[in-house]
């Protein structure tokens, strides 16, 4: 197929329809809005669709809560998502809900298209109910005892002590997080998608490219294990779509949320004619399909989706793309620290452009995380985009408006300069291309380094002041407009509303062709500043907002949350508390677990005594951000041998859940070894 011929169509992961987006989101949105940018900017035929994933226990539960009905919920939610993609300039062409028409249309066909060719089965399950809400229990819905090791308060699905899996009804003296009710355990008959009869096809398909070679090495662990029927059905009440020939039956989330690629695409076809949806998703078709997802839903878009779409004779995706997770100054985004910060929080502080170029200054096509340090945030954005760029750009308009009536010449001084920097276009393309946004970045202000030393060594402001020098300054100057132009076609992806400020000021329209051209006795408007500088004030009072909001807020209703506060537990003795030993400990290493998905191993310096600690603490902590810190850990716990090895104590955390954890951190006046009054 060539270059022009391209017809693509790219979706973003769906966001859930019960909270606001936060900036650990707009990483992914960011990325996918640069790459269709930069198709767009090239002349292909490119869409981008994106919808809210709307249905599901937690949506029911929410809106139960506040009082309203789920599609009221849904209704303000979407609006508030849509307005916050639209203020980061993420250019969706549709913006839908899996909540449509559309969708139960598509999510039917698909269902009784994989039932009439035998893949979909029927078993009867035992499940934990809850007798005071009467409902079936998800996995996230139940905490106990883990089954492994005893730990208190674990989820129905794993341990976060230990790492073990299980299944729900596996937990000692489980409880209802919805109600806090002693589950009671019901058989029900449940709706199964036959994954395994797909595994030749998978296999094939995850080595075919399709995957990033991390993503395909991961997913062969599931192979290994084998192939597990999927099951994609939920029992009454639950907020989705009830199956065909059923009563009491829903579509589980998980199925219907990745068709809402499919129906907002057929929504937008339908409304605007700009696309024929059978083009993009017969079979047979030529059209590019490309998924931008996180890598925490590498599973659901990488095996249960592909199969699904070639048992109900769809095409598959042409990649499916995954990105890793933000952290922010090296550590889990905290509410309490102010830097689990919602987009509309920074939007009220801060340019959105700022924050798209600083992750496409760090994005690769790898499936790594991104640390947004928040003062190298401010220092890479105040020197390249305002230091570099948009320098070149004021230290030669001026002199173009005020000596040369607002007209470039009609030579170019150095033609030499203006041809490397015309040539390197290919490569940069090639880098938008293959998603190296980071090296892209790089490239271009290397560049844009060119360009200042270049007008620098010229010095025009001193040469304007000899007599007869006009016409070199005026071409010199026009030299810096037009390097300054290429550079901002370059960029055109990443900030677009930059760019079309640029283009007012040039009295021009950019393509990606525009590189390779040069604007000579060309007239330009006034020069008008184009960005501020990032102020470390207006950063630390979005960091200072984001903590006022979350200490005025009530604890949202999500899977993973709990619906009640936790009682203090049964009072103790004074004697009983004064065994416990607790000591300050240095951090002296800390390491991920090999097959743990929740734990780190701590090496811990006792002043002079070391321990291992296996921590459940993966999910706040980088390791190497520990590393160094001081906390408190109980000494005189019994070793326990775990399957990762021996555990030799326990580190102190504390925080409202399992994804939100903080160690505790002594004064650093404490040394290792002291012990704790």
């Amino acid at each position: 197929m060539s270059q022009s011929a391209r017809k693509i169509l790219v979706t973003n992961a769906l966001p859930y329809a019960n909270g606001p987006i936060h900036i650990g989101h707009m990483l992914g949105y960011i990325q996918a809005d640069i790459w269709v940018r930069f198709q767009k900017l090239r002349g292909n035929e490119c869409h981008f669709v994106c919808a809210d994933d709307a249905h599901g226990t937690p949506i029911m539960l929410k809106a139960q809560q506040l009082g309203i009905t789920p599609e009221q919920m849904i209704g303000d939610m979407q609006r508030s998502h849509e307005s916050d993609f639209s203020d980061f300039l993420v250019g969706f062409d549709h913006y839908y809900s899996t909540h449509s028409d559309e969708n139960k249309e598509l999510a039917e066909t698909i269902y009784t298209r994989l039932d009439k060719a035998g893949h979909i089965k029927t078993e009867v399950i035992e499940q934990l109910y809850d007798p005071q809400k009467e409902m079936f229990l998800p996995d996230r819905f139940v905490k106990g005892e883990c089954p492994d090791c005893g730990a208190e308060d674990q989820y129905g699905d794993n341990c976060d002590v230990c790492g073990a899996t299980y299944a729900p009804t596996d937990l000692k003296n489980p409880k209802s997080v919805v109600s806090g009710a002693e589950p009671e355990l019901r058989e029900s008959e449940h709706y199964f998608f036959d994954l395994p009869a797909f595994g030749d096809m998978l296999k094939s398909w995850t080595r075919s490219g399709s995957l990033q070679n991390e993503m395909a090495n991961k997913l062969n662990e599931w192979f290994e294990q084998g192939l597990q029927r999927w099951d994609i059905s939920r029992d009454s009440p639950y907020f989705g779509f009830k199956i065909p020939g059923t009563e009491n039956k829903y579509f589980y989330v998980w199925l219907d949320a990745p068709i809402g690629y499919m129906s907002s695409f057929k929504n937008y076809c339908t409304t605007t004619g700009k696309a024929d949806w059978d083009t993009y998703w017969q079979a047979d078709s030529e059209a590019e399909l490309y998924h931008f997802i996180g890598k925490d839903i590498i599973y659901f878009h990488s095996l249960f989706w592909p199969a699904m779409l070639k048992g109900a004779d769809f095409r598959q995706p042409t990649n499916v793309w995954a990105h890793g997770f933000i952290t922010v100054n090296g550590t889990k985004m905290s509410k309490s620290k102010g830097t689990f910060i919602k987009a509309r929080t920074y939007l009220e502080h801060l340019d959105p452009e700022y924050l798209r170029y600083y992750f496409a200054a760090k994005l690769t096509s790898r499936i790594d995380d991104l640390d947004l340090n928040l003062t190298d945030f401010a220092q890479r954005v105040n020197s390249d985009l305002v230091g570099k760029v948009i320098n070149i750009a004021s230290r030669c308009a001026g002199f173009i408006q005020k000596k040369f009536d607002g007209k470039l010449s009609a030579n170019i001084a150095d033609s030499a300069l203006l041809e490397d920097f015309q040539l390197a276009g290919d490569n940069i393309a090639e880098l938008y291309e293959k998603r190296e946004f980071s090296r892209a970045m790089r490239d271009i202000m290397a560049l844009a380094d060119r360009a200042n030393q270049y007008i620098a060594d010229k010095e025009p402001w001193q040469l304007i002041k000899q007599e007869g020098s006009e016409q070199e300054v005026h071409e010199i100057c026009s030299l810096g407009i037009n390097l300054f132009r290429t550079l901002m076609v370059y960029l055109a992806p990443v900030v677009p509303k930059l760019t079309e400020e640029v283009q007012h000021f040039l009295n021009d329209t950019f393509t990606w062709e525009s590189h390779k051209t040069a604007l000579t006795d060309h007239p330009i408007n006034k020069f008008k500043a184009l960005m501020q500088r990032v102020e470390m004030d207006d950063v630390n009072a979005m960091i200072d907002a984001s903590k006022e909001e979350q200490a005025s807020q009530a604890p949202a209703v999500e899977a993973n949350d709990e619906l009640k506060k936790e009682p203090i537990a049964d009072e103790i003795s004074f004697d009983d508390f004064a065994k416990v030993d607790l000591r300050v400990a240095l951090i002296a290493n800390a390491e991920h677990v090999e097959g743990a998905d929740k734990l780190l191993k701590l090496t811990l310096d006792l002043g002079g005594e070391t321990r291992q600690v296996f921590a459940g603490i993966k999910s706040a902590y980088d390791p190497e951000a520990l590393k160094g810190q001081l906390t408190v850990m109980v000494a005189n716990l019994a070793p326990r041998k775990m399957r990762f090895g021996l555990s030799e104590g326990m580190v102190l955390a504390a925080g409202p859940g399992k994804d939100e954890i903080y160690i505790l951190n002594p004064h650093d006046g404490a040394k290792p070894g002291m012990r704790i009054m």
